[in-house]
């Protein structure tokens, strides 16, 4: 029988406070700084309002991290600490304690406010701590200077949740005063114009990742072109599902140049990711040389690229460097893949990442790119599946592999001496060609995580993942 530790005398002390509203109204300006945090704790979790609007008057640390509560948090509680907030950032002369620079609403450690100095949790090794010190010892950025919400924002449904709509209406009335940064915008809705209310309200500065999903490119360009280009400090750009409604090249063409003007102001993207690649089919250079920093990571996925496209990928120096190159699904069987070759001599020194899965290569292309994939010494993920390949070239292939020896997850096709008529896996056949496939890839070298074979498989349903070891299961 287990014996149920009695509360702390902090704990106490916070509970017959907040019992007495009047009492924490009146103690909250001389409420010592240990106890403040465990008693906001227990005012927001029993949900005591007026207790919560008092203290965020008198928060005497410049972080208020709200992000690991927000599961918690109610409308009436929002409202209860916008209320709070409200009265001080009226102030002419604000209260002696309140030094509030930051109200933090993006979902971090939920283990973020038992670390911070001064919490009443469990202790925490060093390192933990030292990546959540609270700013209350960093230079004063001056009285009545805006106070900074920081939000992760993921437009979904119409209506939106309703805390999300109160706190935009709350900033937009007080833009003033309050500044709303959000490093991470998704938007998932197809209309427009909420997308737009939203970046009006948002300091576009302060986003480091958008991604736009289900939206009509012509609409995308001319709508929201303008928002794109004060997004100085983007990192991270993301259009996925984007659709076209124009046979007009010559339009098409005009509205890739007035996109790619974009990138002339995006002097931090590391990463840019289309799926549904076929707007800038035949116009890819247009956004390539307009790039200002080396991208880490390119994703051109399910859509079409011509061969001048795939040829541009290597001519510019801002694909130099690149980490992770993502083309699947991307058919390649009807161009020469001798850019592709290029532009993996170029990145060999850096490229970690390689998907060339469902791009249709036939064996007759791997000499194109064989030679250079084999100095990729960095290459720790490739996926090569859904191609169609011989058993002579699938040897060839992982025979020239031999040097990549941080190949940590690998993936490739089953032989095609192993399909059918439907063009589907005969296991009778496939299974001694795959071990005769494992015992090749022994021989130069030990795989870690491999897989060969269609995928999802029909057997286990399995699929290519980072927790895979190795397929045998068929």
């Amino acid at each position: 029988m287990s014996i149920q530790a009695p509360p702390r005398l902090l704990e106490l002390a916070g509970q017959s406070l907040l019992r007495d509203q009047a009492l924490t109204v009146s103690a909250v300006e001389e409420l010592p700084r240990v106890l403040y945090l465990p008693l906001f704790m227990e005012a927001f979790s029993r949900r005591h309002l007026k207790a919560l609007t008092v203290m965020v008057q008198a928060w005497p640390f410049t972080h208020l991290p709200l992000g690991s509560l927000m599961k918690m948090l109610h409308l009436e509680t929002l409202k209860a600490l916008l209320e709070g907030l409200h009265m001080v950032l009226t102030q002419e002369d604000r209260p002696r304690r309140w030094k509030l620079e930051v109200l933090d609403l993006r979902d971090v450690d939920e283990n973020f406010w038992a670390v911070w100095p001064g919490a009443w949790a469990l202790p925490c090794s060093p390192e933990a701590t030292s990546k959540r010190q609270t700013a209350e010892d960093c230079p004063s950025t001056g009285e009545h200077q805006p106070l900074k919400v920081f939000i992760d924002v993921c437009l979904k449904e119409i209506p939106q949740d309703e805390c999300l709509r109160y706190l935009f209406r709350w900033v937009y009335q007080r833009r003033g005063s309050v500044h709303l940064c959000c490093s991470k915008l998704v938007n998932y809705l197809t209309p427009i114009k909420y997308l737009r209310k939203s970046l009006k309200i948002i300091h576009l500065n302060s986003i480091q990742e958008l991604e736009i999903r289900n939206m009509s490119w012509p609409h995308l360009i001319r709508k929201l072109r303008c928002y794109l280009k004060e997004m100085k400090n983007l990192r991270k750009l993301i259009f996925s599902r984007c659709h076209h409604y124009t046979s007009d090249s010559d339009l098409e063409g005009r509205l890739v140049a007035k996109f790619s003007s974009v990138f002339l102001r995006l002097e931090h993207l590391q990463l840019l990711k289309i799926k549904l690649v076929t707007f800038f089919s035949g116009h890819l250079e247009q956004l390539i040389r307009r790039l200002q920093n080396p991208l880490e990571n390119l994703e051109l996925t399910c859509g079409y690229l011509l061969e001048e496209d795939v040829k541009c990928l290597s001519q510019y120096p801002s694909l130099g460097y690149l980490k992770h190159l993502n083309l699947s699904y991307v058919p390649l069987s009807r161009i020469s893949l001798e850019p592709l070759g290029a532009l993996l001599e170029k990145v060999a020194a850096t490229l970690e990442t390689l998907i060339l899965e469902g791009c249709q290569i036939h064996y007759s292309q791997l000499s194109d790119i064989l030679p250079s994939l084999s100095r990729c010494f960095q290459l720790t993920t490739f996926y090569f599946g859904r191609n169609f390949m011989s058993m002579d070239a699938l040897k060839d292939l992982l025979r020239h592999t031999s040097g990549l020896s941080k190949l940590s997850l690998e993936t490739y096709p089953a032989p095609w001496e192993s399909l059918n008529s439907l063009v589907r896996v005969d296991w009778e056949i496939f299974t001694p060609l795959r071990a005769e496939l494992m015992r090749t890839l022994r021989k130069v070298r030990q795989p870690r995580r491999i897989f060969i074979g269609p995928a999802p498989c029909p057997s286990c349903g399995s699929s290519p993942s980072e927790e895979l070891e190795f397929h045998l299961c068929c």
